[in-house]
């Protein structure tokens, strides 16, 4: 399998970020990982040897990028704006150096991206589909929380002010930008869950993600998994290659 990693200094974060590509063409994925991850995890859970057939046939192109949370949303020792702050430079980080990046490394100047993830990694392929639905072609998001005012991220009701435009669950629901709509209705976003051990606040985040959705006509694939399906890598491995074959197969 093609596979390159690149660094370059970051403007929009003032430090040093890095990606992998893994794949010679195909549909560009850009890869979110979980929790404090990192832009080689992907690769050392697994992933990439269980979606081995899509990449090496030339269907795919992963771009597996770091993440900066434990600087954002997992930086306990930040107010809720600046950890907010910090989030938006990322934000900025994938729009005007990633994005660019991904284009021209396909050589396709107006190539909108696949947005994936599991677990925090299914967040952020939510909210950057959501906020960019001009350059992310849809989402694969797995085991996804989205809403930011949960335990998880130490954030309750009163700090969600400060973090409302990258709170799915949030913006969404007051959302009534004809131009997001328009965009959404050209993609393609699949939102799963399992239903085992670990994931009931994914479950209760998917369900409520797929009523703003069905309200607001915007077209998505919910699809819940199993009682035995737990939040786990084994099962994402096969969660992805369901999805990828119905996208790319």
């Amino acid at each position: 399998m093609h596979r390159e990693t690149h660094t370059w200094h970051s403007p929009h974060l003032g430090q040093d970020m890095t990606l992998n590509v893994y794949g010679h063409y195909g549909a560009p994925v850009m890869v979110f990982p979980c929790s404090r991850g990192r832009y080689f995890d992907y690769e050392g859970m697994g992933m990439i040897d269980a979606i081995a057939g899509f990449i090496d046939s030339g269907r795919i192109k992963l771009f597996c990028v770091d993440s900066v949370d434990d600087q954002s949303w997992y930086d306990f020792g930040k107010f809720p704006a600046d950890r907010n702050a910090r989030h938006e430079a990322y934000d900025r980080y994938i729009v005007n150096e990633v994005i660019p990046f991904v284009r021209d490394h396909c050589n396709q100047p107006d190539a909108r991206v696949m947005a994936n993830g599991c677990s925090m990694g299914a967040y952020h392929a939510v909210n950057f589909y959501l906020k960019h639905p001009d350059l992310f072609a849809g989402t694969i998001a797995l085991s996804g929380l989205y809403r930011l005012d949960r335990a998880e991220f130490g954030l309750g009701a009163a700090d969600l002010p400060a973090v409302y435009f990258n709170s799915p669950l949030s913006y969404l629901s007051g959302l009534s930008d004809a131009w997001f709509f328009d965009r959404y209705r050209e993609g393609r976003m699949i939102v799963c869950v399992g239903q085992g051990a670990w994931e009931e606040e994914a479950v209760e985040d998917t369900r409520a993600l797929e009523s703003i959705c069905r309200e607001k006509s915007i077209p998505a694939w919910f699809d819940y998994w199993g009682h035995d399906v737990n939040h786990d890598w084994p099962w994402w491995y096969r969660q992805m290659n369901y999805f990828l074959g119905h996208l790319y197969g």
